[in-house]
């Protein structure tokens, strides 16, 4: 990362780069001593972090970061201060500022904050991309691109029972992100991807999870009737573990205590694979 630091006491100035370099954090591409210049120099250091002082000749930190964040909100702003006040703080966050460094400057501090500074600045740039590929696929959507991925889900969802349960809606929107946008999904998390689609994704993957397992119990059902019946044989390992299926079996039966699990990601998987092959032809 690159990392200017507006701070009038030189010696920490170089305090901060020797942490920033010794312990590989990234690099110093600048630094300014007053607060008004630091205002134009800034933009033309083009930094991912900004370090500021509460307190700086010319103009406050929080002024700085004021005036920056409105144009530069991809700035990552950390606030350097001695200051312990509740109200100047929640006025630093306030202002733009993310992060928080108390003086006097201790090296395991530093590098403590601006290594979760980083790792802030990579879940936003992952959510970017999740956002990007979301919007792409909602053009595809505009343009009826989704209408057979749209019968392959729903074909499936059918075929094991679920077809109009309350989660319908959230696999339909998760399964075709990930085909049309070609994504991995190795690669998010569910979480990550059901935030696209709604402000409490927690609540859409447990709507997506009581779907699937209600579509495991109606296969260890259909497998207890005719174990050779081709959706159970089909469904029962494309979907879900097969072992799993079979541990709901012997619940049912009451030969155990331990319903079967669902594992979200195989679920989504086997559908995003009948979608990709276009299955329900098959069948």
């Amino acid at each position: 990362m690159r990392y200017f630091i507006v701070e009038d006491d030189k010696s920490i100035v170089n305090i901060l780069s020797r942490i920033i370099t010794e312990r590989n954090l990234g690099e110093v591409v600048g630094f300014a001593l007053d607060g008004a210049k630091a205002v134009d120099e800034i933009p033309l250091a083009n930094p991912d972090v900004l370090l500021v002082d509460l307190f700086i000749p010319g103009k406050s930190g929080i002024q700085i970061v004021n005036e920056l964040s409105k144009v530069h909100s991809e700035i990552s702003y950390v606030m350097i201060s001695s200051v312990s006040s509740k109200d100047m703080i929640a006025k630093a966050y306030e202002s733009g500022i993310e992060f928080y460094i108390q003086k006097p400057i201790n090296a395991i501090e530093v590098e403590s904050v601006l290594k979760r500074v980083n790792d802030h600045r990579k879940k936003t740039e992952k959510l970017e991309m999740i956002k990007n590929m979301f919007n792409a696929q909602v053009v595809d959507v505009k343009k009826n691109e989704l209408s057979g991925y749209e019968k392959v889900i729903k074909f499936v969802l059918h075929k094991i029972g679920v077809l109009g349960e309350v989660g319908t809606q959230d696999i339909l929107n998760v399964v075709s992100f990930l085909v049309t946008s070609n994504a991995d999904l190795s690669k998010f998390t569910i979480k990550e991807i059901c935030q696209k689609y709604d402000a409490n994704p927690k609540s859409v993957e447990q709507r997506i999870r009581r779907t699937a397992m209600t579509g495991m119990v109606n296969l260890a059902h259909l497998g207890l009737e005719d174990y050779l019946n081709e959706v159970f044989t089909e469904y029962s390992s494309g979907l879900y573990n097969f072992s799993e299926v079979k541990r709901e079996m012997d619940y049912i039966r009451g030969k155990s205590n331990v319903h079967g699990k669902v594992n979200i990601r195989k679920f989504i998987d086997g559908l995003v694979f009948y979608c990709e092959n276009d299955y329900h032809i098959k069948m």
